[in-house]
């Protein structure tokens, strides 16, 4: 696709924005277009979408490297945690808008119309499409400095908050990270006289039933049943159990 000079003084401004020249400006702007500006007379032109696969495993690596060296105590589990907090949607929505990487994005008409320059998910995408274009066109060494240029408060700001995080809301976060659907916590039973009474939790995702667990109060059930939840997923290793030592899921 043909870069115009406007075109060009724009993402000339982008570049500055994050301390980056391509040699390569189409990559750039291929990382810039969305799959919606695509279709129709535009149907020749590229889409983000396979610098946007490059980017997040780019991302990911830098994160987890970040982490290796700078938490030396960290276990496995909670690195495992950390890392999923600090790429999460909202974070890379966050430091999307900050280098206002909406207003340099190629949409459709619709797209534009229905306020897709500040859709998390249109933004997110685009900004590890970004990464993926750095890492292509420059290598890693200026991918990692891009990344860690808005990254590092997102990983420390995870580090503190994720080590205290409960099992459902760790079990949230990763219904959300997963686009799995609606999260829900059923009472399927009650026994014991009121005193002393013990409460059954299930939980439901999308409509589909998932960990059961026990408690003798409604919130220690959903805990468990979050628990479970997580170990049936394969996401044990976020637990908040399993990352201060372990308990057995209640099922």
């Amino acid at each position: 696709m043909r870069i115009n000079d406007n075109r060009r003084d724009r993402l000339d401004v982008l570049q500055r924005t994050i301390g980056y020249t391509f040699s390569d400006i189409q990559l750039l702007n291929t990382a810039l277009t969305h799959t919606s500006y695509v279709k129709g007379e535009n149907r020749s032109a590229g889409h983000n979408e396979r610098l946007e696969f490059l980017g997040d495993a780019v991302l990911e690596l830098i994160v987890s490297e970040y982490l290796f060296i700078n938490n030396r105590d960290m276990s496995e589990g909670l690195m495992t945690r950390v890392r999923a907090r600090a790429v999460y949607e909202n974070a890379l929505f966050k430091a999307a808008m900050n280098i206002r990487l909406g207003s340099f994005l190629l949409l459709s008409h619709g797209e534009e119309n229905t306020g897709g320059r500040t859709k998390p998910s249109i933004l997110s995408d685009a900004l590890e499409a970004l990464i993926g274009a750095v890492y292509i066109d420059g290598g890693l060494e200026p991918a990692k400095r891009f990344i860690l240029s808005f990254a590092v408060d997102y990983i420390n700001d995870a580090v503190k908050s994720v080590s205290v995080k409960d099992n459902k809301t760790l079990l949230q976060e990763y219904v959300q990270q997963e686009h799995m659907g609606e999260l829900e916590y059923v009472v399927v039973s009650m026994s014991g006289p009121d005193h002393k009474r013990t409460f059954t939790m299930l939980v439901n995702i999308n409509g589909k039933p998932y960990g059961k667990g026990h408690g003798m109060s409604k919130q220690e059930a959903g805990q468990n049943a979050a628990h479970a939840t997580l170990i049936m997923l394969g996401a044990n290793e976020m637990s908040a159990d399993n990352a201060h030592g372990g308990k057995d899921a209640t099922n």
